[in-house]
């Protein structure tokens, strides 16, 4: 069967989590949470294909308003597949960002109504389910902990990509300004080093004396009379 994320077509099997699917394709869902379900950075909203994932459950109650199931709404750590069949489905940054490129002010601000109501209505019952799924040992906060930790780079990335999808211009600025932190955090070591007389350096920098390779040293034999 075919998956399409954001049009994107992605290989899956009867089984698979929306999510791990798209982990496996290196497609565009997040995971800032690593599946949990307590947050919804793998929001998707599913365009075709809704009888081919599984209903939902409590976890994905607990976070979804009537309005956004009513929209195909779905949790991809929590929607499995279970059957053959085309699905497609939008993840929630996508949506945003085809907004603001179509220059949607009235398709804006019908999103941003919805992702309000959601929020307020929703919020007291998403933190109930955490707690009751920690209390019955369904959700363990270390390993959660662990599995948010994991997320942030693949999240930070994914948020930046799509800020450049979106606004191709800011390309160039972005690399400029990384380069130049790079540029100092580099000097910063350096300094470091030289002031501690050693290997003091900054973590993901890097030292030019220590990484440049070492010079021979010339030995010369001394004969005593």
């Amino acid at each position: 069967m075919t998956l399409y994320i954001n049009d994107k077509p992605c290989e899956a099997q009867v089984g698979d989590l929306l999510l791990n699917a798209a982990k496996k394709n290196k497609a565009h869902i997040g995971y800032i949470c690593g599946g949990n379900a307590i947050c919804q950075s793998c929001f998707v909203y599913v365009l075709e294909g809704a009888d081919c994932l599984s209903e939902p459950g409590e976890d994905e109650k607990a976070f979804i308003s009537d309005k956004l199931f009513a929209e195909g709404g779905r949790l991809g750590c929590r929607a499995t597949i279970v059957k053959e069949g085309t699905i497609r489905v939008l993840t929630r940054a996508e949506k945003f960002r085809r907004i603001v490129l179509g220059l949607n002010v009235p398709g804006f601000i019908t999103y941003a109504q919805t992702i309000g109501y959601n929020v307020t209505t929703k919020l007291p019952s998403g933190i109930s389910s955490i707690v009751s799924r920690v209390q019955s040992g369904r959700l363990n906060p270390v390993d959660s902990l662990g599995k948010i930790a994991s997320g942030i780079g693949p999240a930070s990335l994914l948020v930046m990509n799509n800020f450049v999808e979106t606004f191709p211009f800011m390309q160039m600025p972005l690399d400029m300004a990384g380069n130049a932190a790079k540029g100092a955090l580099e000097a910063a070591s350096g300094a470091l080093c030289t002031v501690s007389g050693g290997r003091l350096h900054l973590p993901g920098a890097s030292c030019p004396t220590h990484d440049r390779p070492q010079e021979a040293i010339e030995r010369v034999p001394i004969k005593l009379k």
